[in-house]
């Protein structure tokens, strides 16, 4: 008697694997938990579409493709915004995936739909995943049809896909012929795209606005400008704090691409403000040429997130926006940055790297102006990016070190007849400059900053 009760409770246990039981005694649905051995067999495509709502966030409910209204919980007066992942070559469900639910309900009252294509997507051979995308865009375009006749408009669908799923994401926009409301791209995947024309890829034409962000363009990612606008973390690449061998492991292939989603975790969070500096190249911007944000005024310059509002209408008339930013290691990921304006006054022609620290009290932080040596001459006027790991909200002192090299023969002086410090994400604070300083190459000289008058 007690082994058939054993059984019994076996069999339950098996039945129930994979649901939860919500606060109110009813299951959940949750996203498809697969293992490497799914993997290594193979799986064929299956796409389910799990529901949260602000009334059921920890709990999901599956969507009948055909019959979304008969959820209750399913309101198409509401915005959609449809989360895609991308290939899963170990079948685990994504470590983002219930923070991003949670993180888009808060922005506004909607219907956060997963598209789990878990079974399909899990499969070793990277090359079956891509081929599915397109038949998993076709199941995902039949629904949002379905809920075009229930009621809902094309233009509140918000598509937010990852990697692969970047790109099934434009699928199901190009099926609808551009009109969905946005799509939000996070690291398109490179591999098998990276000389696809735009019909076979992430492009600006798929949605009525495009968003993208770069971040691991030399591996996983996929290069070049793809949305309306396209952000491009660290110059799009190497991202700072992930491994650069292959002895650190899985982190050495997944870091620079996951940073991606974590980057925009924390612009949904509001725990760091990005902002995307529009420029021709990554190397431009890091000498201080695209700071000023003309086109936008008199709105700030973009900023990666999920309100776009006073930015889109004029990304739009500009067709096509690169914009760069710089990040730290670590949440919150933002960089202090300063525009730092400067005259010299030299007798001899120097070059070197500009090392830049700033004081408060105990505490300062550094920045180090390395990409390429700046050229110090007779009477020049430079412009210089100073981007700093820590906000230091009111600065005492600022240190400088000009580094020229020069181990050997008489350090030369080099004179700065004025240098002016412009906070560019903190507009609300003073202005900060000094007058006529003596460097020494290769020395640090510390000074006190002064307010600038209205004619500097």
């Amino acid at each position: 008697m007690l082994s058939c009760r054993l059984l019994l409770l076996l069999g339950l246990l098996l039945l129930c694997k994979g649901q939860e039981e919500s606060g109110g005694g009813e299951s959940c649905d949750n996203f498809t938990d697969l293992n490497l051995s799914h993997c290594f067999m193979g799986t064929a495509l299956y796409v389910r579409l799990l529901l949260y709502t602000r009334s059921n966030l920890d709990c999901g409910r599956e969507l009948d493709h055909h019959h979304p209204s008969s959820q209750p919980l399913f309101n198409v007066s509401r915005p959609t915004a449809f989360v895609i992942h991308g290939y899963r070559p170990t079948g685990a469900p994504p470590i983002w995936i219930d923070h991003l639910v949670q993180l888009l309900a808060e922005q506004e009252d909607m219907n956060v739909i997963v598209v789990d294509w878990n079974k399909g997507a899990a499969n070793l051979n990277y090359f079956t995943a891509v081929t599915y995308t397109r038949d998993a865009a076709h199941n995902l375009t039949g629904f949002i049809k379905t809920m075009q006749e229930e009621g809902a408009s094309l233009s509140s669908v918000h598509l937010l896909g990852v990697s692969l799923g970047a790109h099934l994401a434009g699928f199901v926009g190009a099926n609808l012929h551009g009109k969905i409301g946005r799509i939000t791209g996070l690291d398109p995947a490179g591999p098998m795209f990276t000389s696809a024309i735009p019909e076979e890829r992430l492009d600006r034409t798929d949605a009525m606005f495009v968003d993208v962000l770069h971040t691991d363009m030399d591996s996983f990612g996929l290069r070049g400008t793809h949305g309306h606008i396209d952000f491009y973390a660290n110059g799009g690449a190497d991202q700072p704090g992930c491994p650069k061998t292959i002895f650190s492991g899985k982190a050495y292939f997944v870091c620079d691409h996951q940073r991606s989603m974590f980057l925009f975790l924390c612009a949904l969070n509001r725990t760091c403000r990005l902002t995307g500096y529009p420029c021709s190249s990554y190397s431009d911007f890091l000498e201080g040429r695209c700071l000023q944000c003309e086109a936008f005024k008199p709105a700030p310059c973009p900023v990666l997130g999920y309100d776009m509002s006073q930015w889109r209408d004029t990304l739009l008339k500009l067709g096509q926006t690169r914009a760069f930013f710089s990040t730290t290691s670590t949440l919150p990921y933002r960089k202090m940055s300063y525009r730092v304006d400067m005259v010299t006054w030299n007798q001899y022609l120097r070059w070197g790297v500009v090392y830049i620290r700033l004081h408060s009290g105990r505490n300062f932080t550094e920045a180090r102006i390395d990409h390429k040596p700046l050229r110090f001459e007779q009477y020049t006027s430079s412009r210089l990016l100073a981007q700093f790991d820590e906000d230091l909200h009111q600065v005492h002192k600022i240190s400088m070190r000009i580094n020229t090299g020069n181990v050997i023969g008489p350090r030369y002086k080099i004179r700065l007849l004025r240098i002016r410090f412009t906070p560019l994400e903190r507009p609300e604070r003073p202005l900060m400059c000094r007058f006529d300083i003596i460097l020494e190459e290769n020395m640090e000289v510390a000074f006190r900053p002064l307010p600038c008058g209205s004619g500097l």
